[in-house]
């Protein structure tokens, strides 16, 4: 099961709370999924379709809970190989279609008795935070997706409308997020991308297992990272001190075959000889091996002073 499943199934499993909250969830997934249809006698339809069961569960458990109308459901066995099944939930009533659609703010009667499709957002609808919570819930089960966070941490709401992406955004933001709008194949898509805000999306929903589960990927995925950077920093380092190293032995047997290491001075026979014993050295390894210690800095002082005196007698032989 995908983490966006597991996520969805989780939110379908929550206790539906009071009626404001269930209709301000109902409202975002007719918004996201539902279709209103049109039959030949002039009434009006309300259908939703999904490949989720617990999705699909959980309209007709919010459906039922909120109205006294028939709500169908049927399945479609998909014959092509590896496909889900289809669920569709039907209220076919054009009463109970209208009665749904007006309590979600989709339907108003604003000039008289007829009646205007209308796909704003009632405040009333959104006023509080727990009521904005259900919202995005609904939101993400109509329409959301979550990537695994051991390959990408991203979050998603596709839309059709460019209206509706506007408005979801700012209900999400109001709750400190950051989340962006983005045109993709004739629709709009709301999203996270930022580890942070996609856990503080999943607790606003309620999805605290899910959150769990992200958490624990992401906190691994951190200790991974770091120890991969703490490993490359030490390999890059240890290569450094390797070329080094090779540098100074060679500058250091140049000298001696040239003009002898006793001919230098004797802060840097010093080091010289220590070197050349110990060729795999760090700096301050070296400089605790003199008598008095010196630090890293004076030993990478005297190092360059003999290869500086190597480089001098290199420019002064190819002179003759």
């Amino acid at each position: 099961m995908s983490f966006s499943s597991m996520t969805k199934n989780e939110l379908s499993r929550l206790p539906i709370e009071d009626r404001a909250c269930a209709v301000a969830e109902l409202a975002a997934i007719i918004k996201m999924n539902g279709a209103v249809q049109l039959n030949s006698k002039k009434g009006i339809s309300l259908r939703f379709e999904t490949e989720n069961a617990a999705i699909a569960r959980r309209i007709f458990s919010l459906l039922k809970t909120l109205y006294d109308t028939n709500v169908e459901v049927m399945v479609r066995r998909n014959r092509q190989l590896k496909k889900n099944n289809s669920y569709l939930i039907m209220v076919n009533s054009t009463k109970g279609t209208k009665k749904i659609l007006q309590d979600v703010g989709i339907l108003t009667n604003k000039k008289g008795t007829s009646f205007l499709f209308d796909y704003k957002t009632p405040k009333e609808l959104i006023e509080d935070m727990s009521n904005k919570r259900a919202y995005i819930r609904g939101a993400f089960l109509g329409g959301g997706s979550i990537s695994n966070p051991e390959k990408a941490y991203h979050l998603e709401f596709v839309t059709s409308s460019e209206e509706h992406a506007e408005e979801l955004s700012q209900i999400i933001n109001s709750f400190g997020l950051d989340s962006k709008i983005v045109a993709r194949k004739g629709n709009y898509v709301v999203y996270l991308k930022e580890g942070q805000q996609i856990v503080d999306i999943l607790n606003i929903m309620g999805a605290h297992q899910a959150l769990l589960k992200f958490e624990d990927i992401r906190v691994f995925k951190d200790v991974r990272n770091n120890i991969n950077r703490l490993v490359n920093c030490e390999t890059a380092n240890l290569g450094k001190t390797i070329e080094a190293s090779i540098r100074q032995v060679e500058s250091i047997e140049y000298i001696d075959k040239k003009i002898g290491i006793d001919k230098l001075p004797k802060n840097l026979q010093e080091i010289a000889k220590l070197r050349l014993q110990n060729r795999e050295a760090s700096l301050k390894e070296l400089g605790t091996m003199l008598n008095p210690p010196v630090g890293k800095s004076g030993v990478n002082h005297r190092l360059r002073k003999i290869d500086e005196i190597a480089e001098e007698l290199r420019r002064k032989e190819n002179e003759l």
